[in-house]
């Protein structure tokens, strides 16, 4: 078949153009008018849609540099994947359901997505290999599912399982965003309430204590020479912070920052066992879903590993990858790594026994996402009235300090 290069007017009179495939001009035409176009020129070429926009990529990164390409967020994947699951399973083809959802005009990032895979669909390209042109959006995990449904001729199936690991995935991922965020808004307001007092109400009190001729006690002058340096040296502090943290981002980006830092995530007492939790529900919820869709279990395990964000967990299922790859069980080396806990690892090897690997991985996320849950619960309700009393503390210091001067004041012209 050839590829045809066309130009054309969308039903709205806006200007469109791209690569059909079709075995004659007329054909073509056809094609393209089934896309809701009317074509203005159209001309034979060699190049596939994919080639032609690999070749514009590359003509703008050598006049600008750089060119991002677009990507969904994760809640406009969940959105696509539901309602590209919605119309399949109703009965519609592939090619169909993305012309449907291209058929909005949607000039964002979503829309540029959709109208490039219906266009490489209608080429008669694979959806799967269509989702590989957009790795930043559709992971190694969507892409073999979508390519193991696309094999069983349970596309509909496969794009169902895909939306309903999304929203566990995104669920899990906000019950430990939900988990931070009270600690993070309760240190910031702590933290600027003590800026706040450092910069304005220490130094009036600073003046009036000199103006009294008051002896002020240790606490109180540790308290003005703290205020009096924030007041000096505060903005080169914060200079160097940011140097720091711009630093510190750098640093672990690095593997060897990576590995340290999340080795150390790994040891926070209730946050580490929350992402631990988090990581195995992860792990068991990602390989169930690849096996219950017919990935085998080498690819699936590499697949796994890509996916989990903590490194030294994401390197103990690579090794244990290596292992099956020897011929052992997967439960047994991943109960000798010590990062898995035991009770994974025994429900894990129930699951080789009886032959039923999904199934025992349904169990296990269950069980994952349960702790999740309590871990999350108890993590607010302890540091709620913590972070309460720490910065009632802090707060509270600074009042007494300032307040001794007074008292002591106070005592002294009561003894005359």
């Amino acid at each position: 078949m050839a590829h045809f290069k066309y130009i054309g007017r969308s039903k709205s009179g806006e200007r469109v153009e791209g690569v059909v495939e079709s075995n004659d001009r007329s054909g073509a035409v056809r094609v393209i008018e089934s896309l809701g176009h009317i074509p203005v020129s159209i001309t034979e070429t060699t190049k596939t849609h994919r080639q032609e926009s690999g070749e514009d990529r590359k003509g703008l990164n050598f006049q600008l540099g750089f060119k991002r390409k677009p990507r969904m967020k994760l809640q406009d994947l969940l959105l696509f994947s539901r309602e590209l699951s919605d119309l399949v399973a109703s009965g519609m083809t592939i090619g169909r359901a993305l012309h449907t959802l291209a058929a909005r005009k949607d000039e964002s990032a979503v829309g540029r997505i959709v109208n490039t895979l219906r266009d490489e669909i209608v080429q008669g390209t694979s959806l799967s290999d269509a989702l590989e042109m957009y790795p930043e959006t559709f992971s190694s995990l969507y892409v073999n599912l979508v390519r193991a449904g696309e094999a069983s001729g349970n596309l509909p199936g496969a794009l169902e399982n895909i939306c309903v690991h999304y929203e566990r995935v995104h669920e899990a991922r906000g019950k430990v965003i939900s988990a931070l965020i009270y600690p993070a808004i309760v240190m910031t307001i702590g933290g600027l309430a003590v800026i706040g007092l450092m910069i304005y109400i220490v130094p009036s009190f600073a003046n009036t204590f000199e103006e009294m001729g008051a002896e002020l006690p240790r606490p109180t002058q540790v308290l003005m020479t703290m205020s009096n340096f924030t007041l000096r040296y505060g903005l080169a502090v914060l200079g160097v912070m940011v140097l720091l943290i711009i630093f510190l981002k750098r640093w672990l980006k690095t593997m060897q920052g990576k590995t340290l830092w999340h080795r150390l995530q790994l040891r926070i007492p209730i946050m580490g066992a929350i992402i631990r939790a988090n990581a195995y529900a992860h792990f068991s919820r990602t390989f169930g879903t690849l096996l219950h869709n017919g990935v085998a279990v080498l690819p699936a395990m590499g697949i796994v590993q890509k996916t989990i964000d903590n490194v030294i967990i994401a390197d103990e299922v690579g090794r244990a990858r290596d292992k099956v790859t020897d011929g052992a069980t997967i439960s047994k080396p991943l109960a000798q790594g010590k990062i898995f806990p035991r009770l994974l690892t025994d429900m894990l090897a129930v699951g080789e026994e009886t032959g039923d690997m999904p199934n025992a991985l349904s169990h296990i996320t269950r069980r994952y996402d349960s702790e999740l849950d309590q871990l999350v619960k108890t993590c607010t309700t302890v540091l709620e009235p913590l972070l309460i009393v720490a910065v009632a503390a802090v707060v509270g210091g600074m009042a007494i300090c300032l307040m001794l001067p007074v008292l002591t004041l106070t005592d002294t012209l009561s003894g005359f």
